[in-house]
């Protein structure tokens, strides 16, 4: 990586364009790598794992914790309303609550902020502000920094261009009317530094020019593509066949490779994960399925053993729950005619047992059956440490423990198998060395350039035509 070509230090007030692989993330690290004033950088961005993952980036660069504070933009807002709540005037529950207000608590720490009693607070607290991804900013959240920008200066980082979130009732602040007319742009990353990195800089200068002719609505045609990028013709005869054999592409050594399927169709990213040999599916970070699991499993009813054998099934490949069930049947009657299986022995264990302990036992004698593989490994793994969570000593309920789980989960980063199957709302910001596009004819411009971009030497392209002309 060569120096940053921006210093953010430098910036009162403004907005720097990061298109995707140019180098964003170290441009803030190079700018707190440099800070040498006594008060840190506050820098906020969306999500734990985006903390910890620059957290982790700062500390290999030898960049002490003095240097700077680092926060979620919502756990900011939490921590100022709370510290002053009799100024914020909220009410507490909607910090409290079982699940928090998260519209409300951005409204009460903007209006906070707005009234002006904290900026001699903030001014002693930090230096500047820095926020990254801003692109996935909501109304509120914008509301929320430009109260901020009056009290510190404040650089903002990102890329309408990989805009692809929603806030449900909280949408993303518009870019060119809210955004840039309060956060004007005082510079752009132009160097492709991801693909030049990998020895494909002709890939990097080809996905920054086919951004352009995106945003103007001109057609991309993969024919003039260089050589790191791949059509995949989908004939309308062997579409299933054809993406297979793509997302099952040669990956030698420790190459990586991201799948990328269609966003509404997370049980298609499932099934593909399932038929290639070593995929694993990148996990949404609400861990729905594991939460489910809590809420659905109570050891004292009689189809205890079904639903976590449905769980399983759901899990992984080459295991069927009717199966089972119809196995443990048949030796409850005294009919198996053989003799019971390592799963069929953990099966019973679980119905004479009746505990956490048996259904971690069961999981696990599943999982290593001959034959069998996990291919949604997280949430196996999830579902095991919330099954022994609740099976400690004064330990809480099972669906109590899923949602502990499942806020852990949210604080560390998701690492990446060497075959990853997700969508482009659940890989943007992650990277490999291959990524294959399972369904490029239907994505949107903006999604179809976050899903073409997280390949630095080879990008497989699966589409009914070579020209894409993606809606905005």
């Amino acid at each position: 990586m060569a120096p940053a070509e921006i210093d953010l230090r430098g910036i009162y007030r403004g907005l720097v364009i990061a298109p995707a692989g140019c180098g964003k993330t170290q441009l803030i690290v190079d700018a707190l790598a440099r800070h040498d004033a006594a008060k840190p950088v506050l820098v906020l961005t969306h999500t734990n794992a985006g903390v910890a993952a620059l957290r982790g980036r700062l500390e290999k660069m030898g960049v002490g914790p003095a240097a700077y504070r680092a926060a979620t933009l919502d756990g900011f807002a939490i921590r100022l309303i709370s510290t002053f709540p009799q100024r914020a005037g909220h009410d507490p529950r909607i910090v409290s609550g079982a699940r928090p207000n998260y519209d409300a608590i951005r409204n009460a720490a903007a209006r906070l902020v707005a009234a002006g009693h904290l900026h001699d607070v903030l001014a002693a607290s930090y230096e500047r502000v820095f926020v990254d991804e801003y692109q996935d900013c909501s109304i509120r959240q914008h509301a929320f920094v430009t109260w901020l920008a009056q009290a510190l200066p404040t650089a903002v980082v990102g890329d309408p261009f990989q805009s692809i979130f929603g806030f449900g009732g909280d949408p993303l602040a518009d870019w060119q009317t809210a955004v840039v007319a309060f956060f004007p742009v005082v510079g752009e990353l132009k160097t492709p530094w991801r693909w030049i990195n990998a020895g494909a800089p002709d890939l990097g200068n080809w996905l920054l020019s086919i951004r352009t002719q995106l945003a103007k609505g001109v057609p991309i045609d993969l024919r003039e593509a260089p050589p790191g990028i791949e059509w995949i013709h989908l004939d309308g005869r062997r579409d299933n066949a054809l993406r297979l054999a793509a997302a099952a592409v040669d990956a030698p050594g420790d190459t990586k490779v991201l799948i990328i399927g269609d966003s509404t169709d997370p049980r298609g990213q499932r099934r593909f994960a399932r038929q290639v040999d070593g995929a694993v599916t990148i996990e949404a970070v609400d861990l729905r399925d594991v939460t489910d699991f809590g809420a659905a499993l109570d050891l004292g009813d009689p189809n205890a053993l079904s639903v976590v054998a449905s769980f399983a099934e759901n899990l992984m490949s080459n295991f069927s729950a009717d199966d089972l069930l119809r196995s443990i049947a048949s030796a409850r009657a005294g009919t198996l005619g053989r003799a019971l299986s390592g799963i069929e022995h953990a099966a019973i264990g679980l119905e004479e047992k009746k505990s956490f302990r048996a259904v971690v036992d069961l999981l696990v004698a599943i999982n290593q059956a001959g034959g069998v593989r996990c291919y949604r490994p997280a949430v196996l793994a999830a579902a095991q440490r919330a099954l022994q969570l609740a099976g400690s000593i004064g330990g809480p309920s099972f669906r109590d423990a899923t949602v502990a789980i499942r806020e852990q989960a949210r604080l560390v980063g998701r690492p990446l198998a060497p075959r990853s199957v997700g969508s482009t709302l659940l890989l943007k910001g992650l990277e490999a060395d291959v990524s294959v596009v399972l369904n490029a004819g239907v994505l949107n411009a903006r999604n179809l350039y976050v899903a073409m971009t997280r390949g630095s030497r080879r990008v497989l392209v699966c589409s009914d035509s070579p020209i894409l002309n993606p809606a905005w």
